[in-house]
Protein backbone atom coordinates (compact mmCIF):
# COMPACT_ATOMS: atom_id res chain seq x y z
CA UNK A 1 0.00 0.00 0.00
CA UNK A 2 1.53 3.28 -1.12
CA UNK A 3 -1.19 5.52 0.36
CA UNK A 4 -1.76 5.93 4.06
CA UNK A 5 -5.41 6.21 5.08
CA UNK A 6 -5.81 8.27 8.23
CA UNK A 7 -9.18 7.32 9.66
CA UNK A 8 -10.99 5.11 12.12
CA UNK A 9 -9.63 4.07 15.48
CA UNK A 10 -6.26 5.82 15.15
CA UNK A 11 -7.84 9.22 14.48
CA UNK A 12 -10.29 8.72 17.36
CA UNK A 13 -7.52 7.79 19.81
CA UNK A 14 -5.47 10.86 18.87
CA UNK A 15 -8.49 13.17 19.12
CA UNK A 16 -9.19 11.77 22.60
CA UNK A 17 -5.54 12.46 23.49
CA UNK A 18 -5.86 16.06 22.27
CA UNK A 19 -9.01 16.50 24.40
CA UNK A 20 -7.13 15.13 27.44
CA UNK A 21 -4.45 17.74 26.82
CA UNK A 22 -6.98 20.57 26.52
CA UNK A 23 -8.80 19.48 29.69
CA UNK A 24 -5.47 19.30 31.54
CA UNK A 25 -4.65 22.85 30.46
CA UNK A 26 -8.07 24.03 31.64
CA UNK A 27 -7.48 22.36 35.01
CA UNK A 28 -4.06 24.00 35.29
CA UNK A 29 -5.45 27.45 34.45
CA UNK A 30 -8.58 27.45 36.61
CA UNK A 31 -8.03 24.87 39.35
CA UNK A 32 -4.40 24.30 40.30
CA UNK A 33 -1.37 26.56 40.58
CA UNK A 34 -0.92 30.23 41.37
CA UNK A 35 -2.63 33.46 40.31
CA UNK A 36 -0.05 33.97 37.54
CA UNK A 37 -1.01 30.63 35.94
CA UNK A 38 2.67 29.70 35.79
CA UNK A 39 1.97 25.96 35.57
CA UNK A 40 -0.32 26.52 32.57
CA UNK A 41 2.17 28.68 30.66
CA UNK A 42 5.13 26.59 31.79
CA UNK A 43 3.60 23.44 30.36
CA UNK A 44 2.86 25.19 27.07
CA UNK A 45 6.44 26.41 26.60
CA UNK A 46 7.84 23.06 27.78
CA UNK A 47 5.79 20.85 25.47
CA UNK A 48 5.65 23.15 22.48
CA UNK A 49 9.43 23.59 22.58
CA UNK A 50 9.94 19.83 22.81
CA UNK A 51 7.62 18.80 19.99
CA UNK A 52 8.41 21.81 17.80
CA UNK A 53 12.08 21.03 18.34
CA UNK A 54 11.45 17.44 17.22
CA UNK A 55 9.79 18.78 14.06
CA UNK A 56 12.77 21.08 13.43
CA UNK A 57 15.20 18.20 13.86
CA UNK A 58 13.22 16.14 11.33
CA UNK A 59 13.57 19.02 8.85
CA UNK A 60 17.25 19.41 9.69
CA UNK A 61 17.92 15.68 9.24
CA UNK A 62 16.02 15.65 5.94
CA UNK A 63 18.08 18.61 4.73
CA UNK A 64 21.32 16.95 5.84
CA UNK A 65 20.46 13.73 3.99
CA UNK A 66 19.53 15.61 0.82
CA UNK A 67 22.66 17.78 0.93
CA UNK A 68 24.87 14.73 1.57
CA UNK A 69 23.38 12.77 -1.38
CA UNK A 70 22.18 10.11 1.04
CA UNK A 71 19.95 7.43 -0.42
CA UNK A 72 19.33 4.89 2.32
CA UNK A 73 16.29 6.71 3.75
CA UNK A 74 14.44 7.37 0.48
CA UNK A 75 11.84 4.63 0.95
CA UNK A 76 10.55 6.37 4.07
CA UNK A 77 11.58 10.01 3.51
CA UNK A 78 7.87 10.92 3.67
CA UNK A 79 8.08 10.34 7.43
CA UNK A 80 10.69 13.07 7.75
CA UNK A 81 8.47 15.38 5.70
CA UNK A 82 5.43 14.52 7.81
CA UNK A 83 7.27 14.94 11.11
CA UNK A 84 8.25 18.51 10.32
CA UNK A 85 4.60 19.41 9.63
CA UNK A 86 4.20 20.15 13.36
CA UNK A 87 6.21 23.32 12.75
CA UNK A 88 2.93 24.88 11.56
CA UNK A 89 0.79 24.47 14.73
CA UNK A 90 3.94 24.87 16.82
CA UNK A 91 4.52 28.28 15.22
CA UNK A 92 0.99 29.37 16.14
CA UNK A 93 1.45 28.30 19.75
CA UNK A 94 4.87 29.92 20.19
CA UNK A 95 3.47 33.12 18.66
CA UNK A 96 0.79 33.11 21.37
CA UNK A 97 3.53 32.69 24.00
CA UNK A 98 5.46 35.59 22.41
CA UNK A 99 2.33 37.76 22.45
CA UNK A 100 1.76 36.82 26.09
CA UNK A 101 5.32 37.83 26.87
CA UNK A 102 4.91 41.13 25.01
CA UNK A 103 1.61 42.14 26.61
CA UNK A 104 2.22 40.66 30.05
CA UNK A 105 -0.26 37.80 29.90
CA UNK A 106 2.23 35.54 31.67
CA UNK A 107 5.35 35.89 33.83
CA UNK A 108 7.54 33.03 32.61
CA UNK A 109 10.53 35.30 32.17
CA UNK A 110 11.93 37.30 35.05
CA UNK A 111 13.85 39.54 32.61
CA UNK A 112 10.52 40.83 31.24
CA UNK A 113 9.78 42.73 34.45
CA UNK A 114 11.25 46.24 34.08
CA UNK A 115 11.23 46.98 37.80
CA UNK A 116 13.08 43.78 38.63
CA UNK A 117 15.66 44.35 35.86
CA UNK A 118 16.32 47.87 37.13
CA UNK A 119 17.44 46.48 40.50
CA UNK A 120 19.26 43.42 39.16
CA UNK A 121 22.76 44.09 37.80
CA UNK A 122 22.99 40.76 35.96
CA UNK A 123 19.64 41.09 34.20
CA UNK A 124 20.35 44.74 33.39
CA UNK A 125 23.57 43.65 31.71
CA UNK A 126 21.69 41.10 29.59
CA UNK A 127 18.78 43.38 28.77
CA UNK A 128 20.05 44.23 25.27
CA UNK A 129 19.29 40.63 24.30
CA UNK A 130 16.76 39.53 26.91
CA UNK A 131 13.82 41.82 26.24
CA UNK A 132 10.32 41.38 24.85
CA UNK A 133 11.13 43.00 21.50
CA UNK A 134 14.04 40.69 20.80
CA UNK A 135 11.96 37.71 21.88
CA UNK A 136 9.15 38.65 19.49
CA UNK A 137 11.31 39.64 16.50
CA UNK A 138 13.73 36.71 16.67
CA UNK A 139 10.88 34.22 17.17
CA UNK A 140 8.87 35.57 14.23
CA UNK A 141 11.91 35.87 11.96
CA UNK A 142 13.45 32.45 12.44
CA UNK A 143 10.26 30.43 12.86
CA UNK A 144 9.08 32.10 9.66
CA UNK A 145 12.29 31.00 7.93
CA UNK A 146 11.80 27.44 9.19
CA UNK A 147 8.29 27.42 7.75
CA UNK A 148 9.55 28.76 4.42
CA UNK A 149 12.15 26.01 4.10
CA UNK A 150 9.66 23.41 5.20
CA UNK A 151 7.22 24.58 2.51
CA UNK A 152 9.86 24.66 -0.23
CA UNK A 153 11.29 21.21 0.47
CA UNK A 154 7.84 19.66 0.72
CA UNK A 155 6.64 21.37 -2.47
CA UNK A 156 9.73 20.31 -4.43
CA UNK A 157 9.37 16.75 -3.16
CA UNK A 158 5.79 16.59 -4.44
CA UNK A 159 6.85 18.27 -7.69
CA UNK A 160 9.51 15.59 -8.11
CA UNK A 161 6.79 12.91 -7.83
CA UNK A 162 4.70 14.61 -10.50
CA UNK A 163 7.63 15.04 -12.88
CA UNK A 164 8.99 12.90 -15.68
CA UNK A 165 11.05 9.91 -14.64
CA UNK A 166 14.72 10.73 -15.08
CA UNK A 167 14.19 14.48 -14.67
CA UNK A 168 16.08 15.44 -11.53
CA UNK A 169 15.73 19.23 -11.78
CA UNK A 170 13.40 19.34 -8.74
CA UNK A 171 15.89 17.31 -6.73
CA UNK A 172 18.71 19.69 -7.67
CA UNK A 173 16.63 22.57 -6.34
CA UNK A 174 15.92 20.60 -3.17
CA UNK A 175 19.67 20.15 -2.68
CA UNK A 176 20.24 23.90 -2.96
CA UNK A 177 17.50 24.70 -0.45
CA UNK A 178 18.64 21.92 1.91
CA UNK A 179 22.26 23.05 1.83
CA UNK A 180 21.42 26.62 2.78
CA UNK A 181 19.06 25.52 5.55
CA UNK A 182 21.71 23.64 7.56
CA UNK A 183 23.72 26.66 8.85
CA UNK A 184 20.52 28.69 9.31
CA UNK A 185 18.97 25.92 11.40
CA UNK A 186 22.11 25.52 13.49
CA UNK A 187 22.36 29.24 14.28
CA UNK A 188 18.66 29.97 14.73
CA UNK A 189 17.93 26.93 16.90
CA UNK A 190 20.62 28.04 19.36
CA UNK A 191 19.21 31.57 19.55
CA UNK A 192 15.68 30.37 20.13
CA UNK A 193 16.72 27.76 22.69
CA UNK A 194 18.43 30.54 24.65
CA UNK A 195 15.36 32.76 24.43
CA UNK A 196 12.59 30.20 24.92
CA UNK A 197 14.21 27.91 27.48
CA UNK A 198 17.53 28.95 28.99
CA UNK A 199 16.31 32.47 29.78
CA UNK A 200 13.63 31.04 32.06
CA UNK A 201 16.57 30.83 34.48
CA UNK A 202 18.11 34.19 33.48
CA UNK A 203 21.00 34.31 35.95
CA UNK A 204 22.30 30.95 34.75
CA UNK A 205 24.14 30.34 31.51
CA UNK A 206 25.88 27.51 29.67
CA UNK A 207 27.55 27.64 26.27
CA UNK A 208 26.63 23.97 25.76
CA UNK A 209 22.94 24.27 26.60
CA UNK A 210 21.78 24.87 23.01
CA UNK A 211 23.56 21.82 21.58
CA UNK A 212 22.52 19.74 24.58
CA UNK A 213 18.86 20.64 24.02
CA UNK A 214 19.03 20.21 20.23
CA UNK A 215 20.54 16.73 20.63
CA UNK A 216 17.71 15.88 23.03
CA UNK A 217 15.18 17.01 20.41
CA UNK A 218 16.84 14.84 17.77
CA UNK A 219 16.80 11.75 19.98
CA UNK A 220 13.11 12.41 20.62
CA UNK A 221 12.54 12.62 16.85
CA UNK A 222 14.35 9.33 16.24
CA UNK A 223 12.47 7.62 19.06
CA UNK A 224 9.00 8.58 17.84
CA UNK A 225 9.92 7.90 14.21
CA UNK A 226 11.05 4.37 15.04
CA UNK A 227 7.79 3.70 16.89
CA UNK A 228 5.68 5.11 14.03
CA UNK A 229 7.67 3.23 11.38
CA UNK A 230 7.27 -0.11 13.16
CA UNK A 231 3.56 0.60 13.74
CA UNK A 232 2.93 1.42 10.07
CA UNK A 233 4.87 -1.60 8.87
CA UNK A 234 2.67 -3.72 11.11
CA UNK A 235 -0.36 -2.24 9.33
CA UNK A 236 1.00 -3.17 5.89
CA UNK A 237 2.52 0.20 4.95
CA UNK A 238 6.14 0.93 4.01
CA UNK A 239 6.63 -2.55 2.57
CA UNK A 240 10.01 -1.54 1.12
CA UNK A 241 11.38 -0.69 4.56
CA UNK A 242 13.50 -3.60 5.76
CA UNK A 243 15.37 -4.53 8.92
CA UNK A 244 18.39 -2.87 7.35
CA UNK A 245 16.66 0.51 7.44
CA UNK A 246 15.49 -0.03 11.00
CA UNK A 247 19.01 -1.13 11.88
CA UNK A 248 20.30 2.24 10.67
CA UNK A 249 17.62 4.08 12.64
CA UNK A 250 18.74 2.10 15.68
CA UNK A 251 22.34 3.14 15.02
CA UNK A 252 21.29 6.79 14.87
CA UNK A 253 19.38 6.40 18.14
CA UNK A 254 22.39 4.74 19.76
CA UNK A 255 24.88 7.31 18.43
CA UNK A 256 22.92 10.41 19.37
CA UNK A 257 22.05 9.01 22.79
CA UNK A 258 25.80 8.75 23.37
CA UNK A 259 26.27 12.26 21.94
CA UNK A 260 23.62 13.62 24.33
CA UNK A 261 25.36 11.83 27.21
CA UNK A 262 28.69 13.34 26.17
CA UNK A 263 27.18 16.84 26.22
CA UNK A 264 25.47 16.17 29.56
CA UNK A 265 28.74 15.01 31.13
CA UNK A 266 30.79 17.85 29.66
CA UNK A 267 28.34 20.50 30.80
CA UNK A 268 28.03 18.97 34.28
CA UNK A 269 31.75 18.31 34.71
CA UNK A 270 32.88 21.77 33.56
CA UNK A 271 30.36 23.51 35.82
CA UNK A 272 31.29 21.27 38.77
CA UNK A 273 35.02 21.83 38.18
CA UNK A 274 34.67 25.60 37.68
CA UNK A 275 32.56 25.86 40.84
CA UNK A 276 31.11 29.26 39.90
CA UNK A 277 28.00 30.01 41.93
CA UNK A 278 26.01 31.42 39.01
CA UNK A 279 26.55 28.13 37.17
CA UNK A 280 26.40 25.51 39.92
CA UNK A 281 22.96 26.64 41.15
CA UNK A 282 21.34 24.99 38.11
CA UNK A 283 22.53 21.50 38.99
CA UNK A 284 22.21 22.14 42.71
CA UNK A 285 18.46 22.58 42.20
CA UNK A 286 18.14 19.64 39.80
CA UNK A 287 20.28 17.12 41.66
CA UNK A 288 19.51 18.32 45.17
CA UNK A 289 15.74 18.86 44.98
CA UNK A 290 14.77 16.42 42.21
CA UNK A 291 17.20 13.50 42.66
CA UNK A 292 14.81 10.76 41.49
CA UNK A 293 14.03 12.53 38.21
CA UNK A 294 17.69 13.55 37.75
CA UNK A 295 19.05 10.00 37.97
CA UNK A 296 16.08 8.49 36.12
CA UNK A 297 16.96 10.74 33.19
CA UNK A 298 20.53 9.40 33.14
CA UNK A 299 19.28 5.82 33.20
CA UNK A 300 16.67 6.29 30.47
CA UNK A 301 18.76 8.51 28.19
CA UNK A 302 22.17 6.88 28.54
CA UNK A 303 22.20 3.51 30.28
CA UNK A 304 19.17 2.05 28.49
CA UNK A 305 20.12 2.93 24.89
CA UNK A 306 23.82 2.27 25.49
CA UNK A 307 23.36 -1.24 26.85
CA UNK A 308 20.23 -2.05 24.87
CA UNK A 309 21.48 -1.06 21.43
CA UNK A 310 25.15 -1.99 21.70
CA UNK A 311 24.61 -5.36 20.01
CA UNK A 312 23.81 -5.35 16.28
CA UNK A 313 21.02 -7.90 16.60
CA UNK A 314 19.19 -5.62 19.08
CA UNK A 315 19.04 -2.86 16.49
CA UNK A 316 17.33 -5.27 14.07
CA UNK A 317 14.69 -6.36 16.58
CA UNK A 318 11.45 -4.39 16.32
CA UNK A 319 10.50 -5.19 19.90
CA UNK A 320 13.83 -4.03 21.34
CA UNK A 321 13.85 -0.89 19.19
CA UNK A 322 10.31 0.10 20.18
CA UNK A 323 10.85 -0.51 23.90
CA UNK A 324 14.04 1.53 23.95
CA UNK A 325 12.48 4.23 21.75
CA UNK A 326 9.56 4.61 24.19
CA UNK A 327 11.91 4.84 27.18
CA UNK A 328 14.22 7.38 25.54
CA UNK A 329 11.28 9.51 24.43
CA UNK A 330 10.01 9.61 28.02
CA UNK A 331 13.53 10.24 29.31
CA UNK A 332 14.09 13.26 27.11
CA UNK A 333 10.68 14.71 27.91
CA UNK A 334 11.57 14.35 31.61
CA UNK A 335 14.85 16.12 30.89
CA UNK A 336 12.93 19.03 29.34
CA UNK A 337 10.60 19.02 32.35
CA UNK A 338 13.56 19.21 34.74
CA UNK A 339 15.12 22.06 32.75
CA UNK A 340 11.92 24.13 32.72
CA UNK A 341 9.38 23.52 35.49
CA UNK A 342 11.51 24.04 38.65
CA UNK A 343 12.79 27.36 37.31
CA UNK A 344 9.34 28.53 36.22
CA UNK A 345 8.40 28.06 39.87
CA UNK A 346 11.39 30.15 40.98
CA UNK A 347 10.44 32.97 38.60
CA UNK A 348 6.88 32.91 39.96
CA UNK A 349 8.21 33.13 43.51
CA UNK A 350 10.23 36.22 42.56
CA UNK A 351 7.11 37.90 41.13
CA UNK A 352 4.70 36.98 43.91
CA UNK A 353 7.01 36.70 46.89
CA UNK A 354 5.32 33.39 47.70
CA UNK A 355 7.48 30.26 47.56
CA UNK A 356 4.99 27.53 46.80
CA UNK A 357 5.91 23.87 46.98
CA UNK A 358 7.04 22.51 43.62
CA UNK A 359 6.17 18.86 43.02
CA UNK A 360 9.26 16.68 42.69
CA UNK A 361 7.53 14.68 39.96
CA UNK A 362 5.36 15.57 36.96
CA UNK A 363 1.76 15.96 38.11
CA UNK A 364 -1.24 14.30 36.49
CA UNK A 365 -2.24 17.53 34.66
CA UNK A 366 1.34 17.92 33.41
CA UNK A 367 1.33 14.38 32.05
CA UNK A 368 -2.08 15.08 30.51
CA UNK A 369 -0.71 18.15 28.70
CA UNK A 370 2.18 16.07 27.36
CA UNK A 371 -0.31 13.47 26.08
CA UNK A 372 -2.25 16.26 24.39
CA UNK A 373 0.80 17.67 22.63
CA UNK A 374 1.99 14.20 21.61
CA UNK A 375 -1.45 13.42 20.20
CA UNK A 376 -1.53 16.73 18.31
CA UNK A 377 1.96 16.07 16.95
CA UNK A 378 0.96 12.60 15.72
CA UNK A 379 -2.37 13.84 14.36
CA UNK A 380 -0.68 16.52 12.25
CA UNK A 381 2.01 14.07 11.19
CA UNK A 382 -0.43 11.33 10.10
CA UNK A 383 -2.60 13.89 8.32
CA UNK A 384 0.40 15.12 6.34
CA UNK A 385 1.48 11.53 5.67
CA UNK A 386 -1.90 10.76 4.12
CA UNK A 387 -1.64 13.64 1.63
CA UNK A 388 0.98 12.06 -0.65
CA UNK A 389 2.27 8.63 -1.73
CA UNK A 390 4.39 7.00 0.96
CA UNK A 391 7.19 6.33 -1.51
CA UNK A 392 8.27 8.91 -4.09
CA UNK A 393 8.65 6.99 -7.33
CA UNK A 394 10.90 9.60 -9.00
CA UNK A 395 13.40 9.91 -6.17
CA UNK A 396 16.85 9.51 -7.78
CA UNK A 397 18.06 7.37 -4.88
CA UNK A 398 15.05 5.09 -4.65
CA UNK A 399 16.78 2.02 -6.09
CA UNK A 400 19.71 2.50 -3.75
CA UNK A 401 17.31 2.67 -0.81
CA UNK A 402 15.38 -0.44 -1.92
CA UNK A 403 18.59 -2.47 -2.04
CA UNK A 404 20.11 -0.85 1.05
CA UNK A 405 22.33 -2.97 3.31
CA UNK A 406 23.67 -1.53 6.53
Amino acid sequence: MNRFEFSGKLKTVLLVGIVIGLLSLIVEYFVVGDDLHSQFWGDIILNNSYFMGMALMALFALSAFIAAWAGWYSVFKRLFEAFNAFLIPGAVIIFIVALGNYFGWHHLYLWNDAEHVAHDEVLHGKSAFLNKNTFMIVTLLFVGIWLLYRYKLRSLSLLEDAGVKGDYSAHQKMRNWAGTFLPIAGYSSALLIWLWLMSIEPHWYSTMYAWYTASSWFVGTLSVMIIVLVYLKGKGYFELVTKEHLHDMGKFLFAFSIFWSYLFFDQYMLIWFGNVGEETIHFKVQQGEFPVIFYTILILNFVVPFLGLMINSAKKSNVVLVVIAVLTFIGHWLDMWLNVKPFVGEATAEFTGIHEHISHYPSIPEIGVMIGFLSLFLFVMFKCLSNAPLVGENDPYLEESIHHHS
